[in-house]
């Protein structure tokens, strides 16, 4: 997404090539998006080399440099000078990029699998705590009760406030303001501008709506009838492309219904959220708090910074649960999410879920998640409860309770 720190992880890259004894000479950082560099072509792009070498020629051939080329992607044809300054140089190449011109999957495409992807998200709860200084030294668990007490009111401001490195520490009109303006950028610049958007009032009404009911499910059919009630006229084949291009932009992330039939995953709703929690004030006029529907979003996209393949769950008997999470290290994990545990018929209503869940998915290990920090009664055998400070500040995704 937009605003997340991308260069700023390229200069942490770079930092740590420094710590690890490569000379500074030897580390080129290169940003396209400078004016000056207006115009430039792909032809163009063997200057850079050539001049970084004319400075330093004892690095050619001799050494391995490192190259930092932050926003490649404004020079047309760039992919070509990608490969052969891999194929003919002693480099390492790091390229970032917004989404507006360079996907994931065209760099991979691009590169021929010799590319790496690392997303680059807004900050994560344990991120907006280590900006702030304020990272705990052990699992919170093992801290003091007034420490404990602080990680819980720091947590509720991070489902308020969210975790773009800008907005930390804003005032709330101000970043508002600030949040607002990076979904209208990339609206504009990844969105309509790439991909010559026909419809920009749908799309519109489409992400006002998708970050709004963070959590929710999104019918394509429900949405398109919605449409053509507001006398707006659109395809739903071209419905089914803009939420695609918003999933491309970063700005929402989806999940589908676990299913091995591939026809009723499609029919299915999707399940939608923001790319961080801190866009859904911004949007929601309800007028409630959503710490809910912020925590879901949190969880969901701390899954995917753990490389979980997602998905949610509706049972036989009409039960749902939040996320099963498939690990890459192996291991399935079923996750109910919930603020607020104290009400009894919430309670058995989430566990009652989990347990019927697991008659499907026996290997999956069962997850309760609360904003909480107390367990209101004893919970059922095999459901691991864990408050939403600890799990999102473990170690590894497979602890449980």
């Amino acid at each position: 997404m937009r605003r997340a720190g991308k260069t700023t992880f390229l200069w942490q890259v770079l930092a740590d090539r420094l710590a690890q004894g490569v000379g500074r000479e030897g580390l080129l950082y290169f940003s396209f998006e400078d004016e000056r560099l207006a115009g430039i072509t792909a032809t163009d792009l063997h200057l850079v080399v050539e001049e970084y070498y004319r400075l330093y020629p004892e690095w050619r051939d001799q050494r391995r440099a490192v190259f930092f080329l932050d926003e490649i992607q404004v020079v047309s044809g760039w992919e070509a000078f990608a490969r052969r300054l891999l194929d003919t140089e002693q480099v390492d190449l790091f390229l970032s990029g917004s989404s507006a011109r360079l996907l994931s999957r065209e760099v991979a495409t691009s590169m021929r699998g010799r590319a790496l992807e690392a997303r680059v998200y807004p900050f994560s709860f344990r991120e907006v705590l280590r900006h702030g200084n304020q990272e705990p030294p052990a699992t919170p668990e093992r801290l003091p009760k007034a420490a404990r007490s602080t990680l819980e009111r720091d947590l509720r401001a991070y489902l308020v406030g969210g975790g773009f490195p800008e907005a930390q520490g804003l005032p709330v009109r101000d970043r508002f303001e600030l949040l607002r303006g990076y979904v209208d950028v990339a609206l504009l610049r990844d969105v309509i501008e790439r991909h010559a958007v026909s419809h920009p009032v749908a799309l519109r009404w489409m992400v006002r709506h998708l970050l709004s009911n963070a959590a929710g499910s999104f019918s394509v059919n429900k949405f398109h009838g919605d449409l053509r009630a507001q006398g707006i006229p659109v395809a739903k084949d071209t419905l089914h492309d803009y939420l695609g291009y918003l999933e491309d932009a970063f700005l929402i992330r989806t999940v589908s219904l676990a299913t091995e039939s591939e026809r009723r995953r499609m029919v299915n709703p999707r399940k939608a959220y923001p790319i961080d929690p801190g866009l859904i004030p911004v949007f929601d006029r309800s007028g409630r708090a959503n710490q809910g529907h912020a925590l879901e979003t949190v969880v969901l996209l701390e899954l995917e910074r753990r490389g979980a393949e997602i998905a949610y769950v509706r049972t036989a008997a009409g039960f749902e649960v939040d996320f099963l999470a498939c690990y890459p290290e192996g291991g399935e994990a079923l996750i109910q999410v919930c603020a607020d545990l104290d009400d009894p018929v919430t309670w058995q209503r989430e566990t009652r879920a989990l347990l019927n869940a697991a008659q499907e998915y026996p290997q999956a290990t069962l997850h309760l998640i609360s904003l909480e920090p107390d367990q209101w009664a004893e919970l059922p055998p095999g459901i691991n409860w864990r408050p939403a400070t600890a799990w999102l500040l473990q170690d590894s995704p497979l602890e449980s309770g």
